[in-house]
């Protein structure tokens, strides 16, 4: 759907709130409405969500809700899980809703329910043929989407002893990332997976012959790929091959083969229950009610902050350790999904779009930059995500986590004043709270459920698309340009700064 003049007046209206609240602080937003501290909360199986802490209140929720009804919400999650072609510049559906969920007969998400279903069975197949060998250690080899999410899940839900196999990831192309990732493993008890949905990814193909020399055998080298023949041609068979699809995005494609280094190192169960989790939020937000509906409520809060407030960066902060690298999913996740500048027509877009994601984990966070988050100019909305029962003994320590939580939320919204301006909080700064409540594989598939929806929620106001991402293709087109002349062969080169760094870096005199 492209943005219509009927938009663009909710946009407006939602400006005009914000004027109207400039003056009025979320301590004063709080305690004029005895209620909201209680109302301002959705639920959704084990994601408690608190969105009482954001700069709006009942009317300007209204309006929000408005742009939602205005934008057709509920139409664009019915067009998502029925595989229409929502992603019209590359046309194609994206159909990452049907690797864990069985939500609609229309014929396309059938077919690739079918497909993902059928995927699943030769995964399990080809992990209980991994564990009749002497293997111990998988090195995943991927890059961006086929690296970011099952790292994360990986990193959040392994336990504290390794199960079968211990999984390892290699994604930068710099030599020195392959060298530490192999340092201490037997190639004679490793195998590697390597993750493409071309098989032609740079990066991962020179990783990929990286550990083939060190393996010294191509007898566990797995793929997950679309290319079955170009896997062949590099020396991998159909049989030790897992499927691709078009209809699937790299950073949502982390419910299907992509997963399987999270089925290695957590067993089939645990990858069952995460697509299981997922399936449970994607079901919530297909049917909720705009206003009981997770997702939605989200998506418009990030349009609150993005275009009313004009708020250009956005916080992400796990006080949960085992969430530290969710700042980085998300950061491709909402950065390349939202990252566009045009309409779905080609005009240029009237709204500004995606802010910029960044974060890292509390307490280690709040040593860090929390400084400029509490008292530098620029203001910074924040999601905070808490698990509320740790896996571990440690209950004091687990209480202090929390208690630096609770305290950091109140003290970015409320502040405090002092005489002395060097020890004053202007406070007033908005965030969201996820209380989970416990760090399960099915918790953990609703939560990254949830922003993917949010995510294509927010592109469907904006009217841009969240499934291709062109952006990334100039750099990588100008790269293979540039390795003959890094290689010392003769090239063209028209631009002259690079020309003045190809002749530094390549000097004979270091």
């Amino acid at each position: 759907m492209d943005r219509t003049p009927a938009l663009d007046a909710h946009f407006e209206t939602l400006r005009a709130h914000a004027a109207r609240l400039r003056d009025t602080p979320i301590k004063r937003l709080v305690a004029d409405d005895a209620s909201r501290a209680n109302d301002f909360v959705l639920r959704v199986g084990p994601l408690y969500a608190h969105f009482a802490r954001q700069r709006y209140d009942r009317a300007a929720l209204d309006a929000l809700f408005a742009l939602g009804e205005a934008a057709d919400f509920a139409g664009a999650m019915r067009a998502l899980v029925d595989g229409e072609h929502v992603n019209p510049t590359e046309g194609r559906a994206a159909l990452h809703t049907a690797l864990r969920s069985h939500l609609s007969q229309a014929p396309a998400a059938v077919a690739a329910h079918d497909e993902a279903t059928a995927a699943l069975a030769r995964m399990r197949h080809l992990i209980e043929s991994l564990q009749d060998t002497p293997v111990t250690d998988v090195v995943s080899i991927g890059i961006g989407g086929s690296d970011l999410g099952p790292r994360l899940v990986v990193d959040a839900l392994k336990p504290p002893s390794p199960g079968r196999f211990r999984v390892h990831f290699l994604s930068n192309v710099d030599g020195a990332a392959a060298q530490r990732v192999l340092a201490g493993l037997d190639p004679k008890r490793t195998a590697a997976i390597l993750v493409s949905k071309t098989f032609g990814t740079q990066e991962t193909l020179l990783n990929g012959e990286i550990v083939r020399e060190w393996l010294g055998h191509d007898t566990h080298l797995l793929a997950v790929t679309s290319n079955l023949a170009r896997a062949a041609a590099w020396g991998i068979p159909e049989e030790r091959t897992l499927p691709m699809w078009d209809w699937v995005g790299g950073r949502y494609s982390l419910w299907s083969a992509v997963g399987l280094p999270i089925a290695l190192a957590l067993g089939m169960p645990a990858f069952e229950q995460l697509l299981a989790g997922a399936a449970e939020m994607d079901a919530h937000v297909l049917q909720a009610p705009l206003r009981e509906n997770l997702g939605a409520w989200h998506a418009l809060t990030a349009l609150w902050n993005r275009n009313a407030l004009g708020f250009a960066s956005q916080g992400v902060f796990t006080y949960d350790e085992r969430l530290k690298l969710l700042p980085a999913h998300l950061q491709q996740l909402v950065m390349e999904s939202l990252g566009k500048s045009v309409h779905l027509d080609g005009t240029p877009v009237t709204e500004s779009t995606v802010p910029v994601w960044w974060g890292g984990a509390g307490t280690d966070v709040q040593h860090s930059f929390f400084q400029a988050l509490h008292q530098g100019t620029d203001i910074v909305p924040g999601d905070f995500v808490g698990v509320v029962l740790p896996d571990h003994p440690h209950r004091e320590s687990h209480r202090a986590l929390f208690a630096n939580l609770l305290a950091q939320t109140e003290a970015f919204a409320n502040g405090q004043g002092s005489d002395d301006p060097h020890r004053s909080y202007a406070g007033n700064r908005p965030s969201t709270l996820f209380l989970v409540d416990s760090l399960t594989p099915r918790a953990m598939g609703a939560l990254v459920a949830l922003y993917e929806h949010s995510v294509y929620l927010q592109s469907r106001a904006w009217g841009i698309n969240a499934f291709d991402q062109f952006g990334v293709e100039l750099g990588k087109q100008l790269a293979s340009g540039l390795l003959p002349a890094l290689r010392g062969q003769a090239a063209d080169i028209a631009d002259p700064v690079t020309r003045a760094l190809l002749d530094e870096i390549l000097r004979d005199d270091r």
